[in-house]
């Protein structure tokens, strides 16, 4: 058993899982200057034992395949820390647009023998112009840095609904999104419209194009407004999704001329688990994330695939622990693969085990 495997197996369960998710978060960062310039090192490595091969997708050069998904890092305050454990792209998020204090704790639970995890957080976060703030100290130190031959990670903002605008009045939400983007899309390389969390009321309603629509509309219009070059515009979905929304979805980012699709958040299924069945009640509420997602976002990645016929980016995320089930993602026509689950689970370690099994397939 992998040292760190054995440590989080027989230690970090019995630590509450938000605690050690900012006591980890908190260790990443204090190694920030060390795995920044182990990264530098790394991508100045050629031949064979270049982890770092960069793939270009959506007009932007990726340092590799493998992204950290959306919601380790709420509040951008760990970028360049997390890429310097090997992520080629961080997406921070979700970000709405104003603060957040999330659901009452206990809000985060693992299910060991699942390798996963459920939460409601609820998006606990600063809010997007303090995240902007955060973003643009952050831009400025870099200026003032020779990054020598480092090649930056690609930085994805991922922004959803405030909790308090109701789903219903389409209006306000756009509003919303709007408010978000203005602050946000300008220190983005690429913006992802976050419709599909379980754990804000109403957010999944409006994965229906009807309403799907007229927010794509008006982010990437506001976009426009506030950055100076092409901001790539992407959706991310639910695996819930029936197979005949999953095709609207398809054929209206192929209309509109999105740039991507993520494929797929965390589930409100519970079917097929290992864990004690009264222990899975017990927890209650909330979006499953990790190996019991692997087959069905595997399934969604494929038709919508199938939909889009290469005309749209597709990225892959949901059950992805080795790199076989990453390589099988980009055979299904991923352009790009994230983790975030797995990456609990298997330690600061992951990232570069999965990237030296892409690069040996």
């Amino acid at each position: 058993m992998k040292p760190y495997r054995l440590v989080f197996d027989r230690m970090l369960t019995r630590t509450d899982p938000e605690q050690a998710h900012h006591l980890a978060f908190r260790a990443i960062r204090a190694a920030g200057p060390v795995l920044a310039s182990r990264a530098g090192a790394r991508l100045r490595t050629a031949g064979r034992g270049d982890l770092d091969t960069p793939v270009v997708a959506m007009g932007l050069t990726f340092p590799n395949r493998l992204g950290l998904a959306a919601g380790f890092d709420k509040n951008a305050v760990g970028i360049d820390a997390l890429a310097g454990l090997g992520f080629g792209h961080v997406e921070i998020g979700t970000v709405t647009g104003e603060p957040q204090p999330g659901n009452p704790k206990r809000r985060l639970f693992r299910l060991p023998d699942d390798r996963a995890v459920v939460n409601r957080m609820g998006v606990n976060h600063d809010g997007a112009e303090a995240v902007a703030d955060r973003l643009r100290r952050r831009a400025a130190l870099l200026a003032a840095k020779d990054r020598g031959n480092t090649r930056l990670p690609v930085l994805g903002v991922n922004i959803g609904k405030t909790k308090l605008v109701p789903d219903d009045d389409l209006t306000a939400v756009i509003a919303d999104y709007e408010k978000s983007t203005r602050h946000l899309a300008g220190l983005a390389d690429y913006l992802v419209v976050n419709v599909s969390s379980p754990n804000t009321p109403g957010l999944r309603n409006l994965q229906s194009v009807e309403k799907l629509q007229p927010i794509l509309d008006a982010v990437r219009r506001t976009a426009g407004q506030v950055s100076s070059t092409h901001v790539p515009l992407l959706v991310k979905i639910a695996p819930d999704l029936a197979d005949e929304d999953i095709d609207a979805v398809a054929d209206m980012a192929v209309a509109i001329g999105l740039d991507g699709v993520i494929a797929t958040n965390t589930t409100v299924a519970r079917d097929g688990l290992r864990s004690n069945a009264d222990v899975v009640a017990g927890i209650g509420a909330g979006g499953l994330s990790g190996a019991p997602l692997r087959d069905r976002s595997l399934a969604v990645l494929q038709r919508l695939e199938h939909r889009v016929a290469g005309r749209v980016a597709l990225v892959s995320v949901g059950g992805i622990t080795t790199a076989a089930d990453a390589a099988a993602r980009l055979a299904a026509g991923a352009v790009l693969v994230q983790g975030y689950t797995a990456f609990v689970y298997e330690g600061p370690m992951w990232p570069t085990t999965v990237l030296a099994g892409l690069r040996d397939r």
